[in-house]
């Protein structure tokens, strides 16, 4: 990756082992369990008791996903599969050189084989351009505007769902099957409910890792969440909607749950989950996922069927169904034959009025994520190459 071409008249022309120097995580297997953030190349990994660096720094893959950088403002621990930064902030903000680096195409430095990998020597000649301090300040201010108000608003939404969870408990998880149950209350089957259809088995010749013009994503196991919940970011396959002309059952829509019906014998964590589809006609259901869509006329709705499939009694039912092998398998017939607690009318009808509003801030925040994420990144190159500028920048600096 070269320096930019048209180099902004203020800016200066640097490399990565200029502007901080890069070391090497170390093992963390002999530290007690603490209180300090110990990274790997997937995010945090635990909680340790040593401290590696304690000042800003930039994570960068060694090996793996090269371009899953980390931010850490606070005393931490780093592996080997990651280098951490000593910054030089007389040269560069930690910031600032955390989004610069986001706008380059680490991956394009591979030298591994197997392995994608990075090394100091390849790492410290990395070329690019910089404004000055000031700037820097700006622009990393400007950014990280965004990234406070998205995670301000993903842990609104973990809030949301931990109290749609807590209800569901209170007003339903007292009763276990072979209890007496209130009046009107009784044990039936889960396909006494729902609408259940199998994923579409979809002709690899027809399916792109890449997203094409007029497409639907494909939904697979794989934007599911361990423990159930949607991963939009996990989306590998795209299908054009020419082909889809006679699928739109599989065609999923608001409210729509999405169940894992293939996991691992050995690490066990997707089957039976779900996740709650929020949008509509943008997403058609892959193969081995199960879509459940609530039928009935006792007033049960997609919160109350999306906690109940992510709750702990329920999936150790649905998978006491499930075959035995390397590969575990649930069927149809398995999935709508589990048993649960069916309340009555009037009580599922006042769950909803209380829970679906919950759903629905949810939703919308998720949609509000998802257009501060499009925005931040539309603007994220056009800062960091100087395309676009910061105006005002010691009020913005020191905002």
């Amino acid at each position: 990756m070269g320096i930019e071409n048209d180099i902004t008249e203020d800016w200066v022309n640097t490399t990565l082992g200029e502007v901080c120097e890069i070391k090497y995580g170390k093992d963390h297997k002999k530290l007690n369990v603490g209180d300090i953030p110990c990274y790997g190349s997937g995010g945090l990994m635990r909680r340790v008791n040593g401290v590696l660096y304690d000042k800003p720094s930039v994570l960068i893959p060694r090996k793996g996903t090269l371009s899953n950088l980390f931010f850490v403002d606070e005393p931490f621990w780093t592996v080997d599969t990651l280098f951490y930064t000593k910054i030089n902030s007389s040269k560069i903000t930690p910031k600032y050189l955390f989004y610069k680096l986001k706008t380059h195409d680490l991956e394009s430095l591979n030298v591994g084989s197997a392995v994608p990998s990075l090394t100091t020597s390849v790492l410290n000649q990395f070329p690019f351009s910089i404004p000055t301090l000031l700037e820097q300040k700006a622009i990393a201010k400007v950014l990280t505007a965004f990234d406070d108000k998205i995670e301000l608003l993903q842990a609104q939404n973990k809030t949301l769902e931990t109290m749609a969870q807590t209800i569901f408990k209170e007003w339903f998880g007292k009763y276990q099957i072979g209890d007496e149950l209130p009046e009107g209350w009784r044990v039936g089957k889960f396909g006494e409910v729902i609408e259940f259809i199998n994923g579409y088995a979809f002709k690899s010749k027809d399916l792109s890792k890449e997203p094409i013009e007029d497409s639907f994503k494909v939904f697979k196991m794989g934007d599911i969440k361990k423990g159930g919940g949607f991963n939009p970011g996990k989306t590998k396959g795209y299908f054009p909607r020419t082909l889809s002309q006679k699928l739109d059952k599989y065609i999923l829509k608001n409210g729509d749950l999405l169940m894992s019906m293939t996991d691992m014998k050995d690490a066990i964590s997707l089957l039976g989950h779900t996740a709650l589809m929020i949008y509509d006609n943008e997403y058609i259901v892959n193969q081995r996922v199960g879509l459940i869509r609530a039928n009935n006329d006792i007033d049960i709705e997609y919160p109350y069927l999306y906690l109940l499939t992510n709750n702990e009694d329920f999936i150790a039912g649905i998978r006491a169904s499930a075959n035995s092998g390397v590969q575990v398998n649930l069927s149809t017939q398995g999935i709508k034959e589990t048993e649960f607690i069916i309340a009555d009318k009037e009580t599922n009808k006042a769950f909803n009025k209380i829970v679906m509003p919950l759903f629905e801030k949810r939703k919308a925040n998720t949609l509000m994520i998802k257009e501060l994420k499009k925005t931040r990144d539309t603007l994220l190159p056009k800062l960091m190459s100087g395309q676009v500028r910061v105006k005002n920048l010691k009020q913005t600096a020191d905002a």
